[in-house]
């Protein structure tokens, strides 16, 4: 046999690399590739294991079975729509003070300068929701700032109150005066308390 001088061997090796550059970096990438590829291996095999190991876990532990969902749900959700509901009802106002909420839209509108023409009534009542209304349709005339104001304290004084419809008209834009019509409706109950 032929002995293996250490140091010629190095000196070829290094010629070699000077020589082709080029190899130095594929054979640092096929290294990195070859380490890269035993820990992903060695990393899955631990995760394999985890896996089956919960899964003999699950399989041994005695769970109860599940309670169907839809029964749950129903419970849970029968109570808090009974209570919206409740609440709904008690926001409402009483129909026998229907005029007296009238009143307030003629003093809110004086309040904020509005001059009111004769208003139009109608009342009403959703048997499906079991709600009395009051249907209030009112020509203003002001400006528009005041009449905006006009329609939000309403909202704000009467809560079981909402504004419908609005809509503007001006005969001239020079005209600081705006005229206007608001549809308000009242939600009233016919019981003085609970549901009606």
């Amino acid at each position: 046999m032929r002995s293996v001088n250490a140091g010629g061997l190095l000196l070829r090796l290094r010629l070699a690399l000077r020589a082709n550059p080029l190899l130095v970096t594929a054979s640092l990438a096929v290294a990195a590739c070859a380490i890269a590829s035993a820990w992903t291996a060695h990393t899955l095999a631990g995760l394999e294991a985890e896996r089956n190991a919960l899964k003999t876990a699950a399989r041994s532990a005695s769970l109860p079975s599940p309670v169907p969902a839809v029964a749950v749900a129903s419970v849970v959700a029968a109570a808090p729509a009974a209570d919206n509901l409740d609440t709904f009802y008690a926001a409402l106002g009483p129909r026998r003070y229907a005029e007296q909420q009238v009143r307030t839209l003629f003093a809110l509108a004086a309040k904020n300068g509005l001059s009111l023409s004769q208003g139009e009534y109608k009342t009403g009542y959703d048997r499906n929701a079991r709600v009395s209304t009051y249907q209030v349709n009112l020509p203003v005339k002001g400006s528009y700032g005041a009449i905006w104001q006009f329609a939000l304290g309403a909202l704000r004084a009467i809560p079981f109150a909402s504004l419908d419809d609005i809509s503007f008209r001006r005969d001239a834009i020079g005209d600081p005066a705006v005229e206007a019509r608001l549809r308000l409706t009242l939600y009233l109950k016919d019981a003085p308390g609970g549901t009606p």
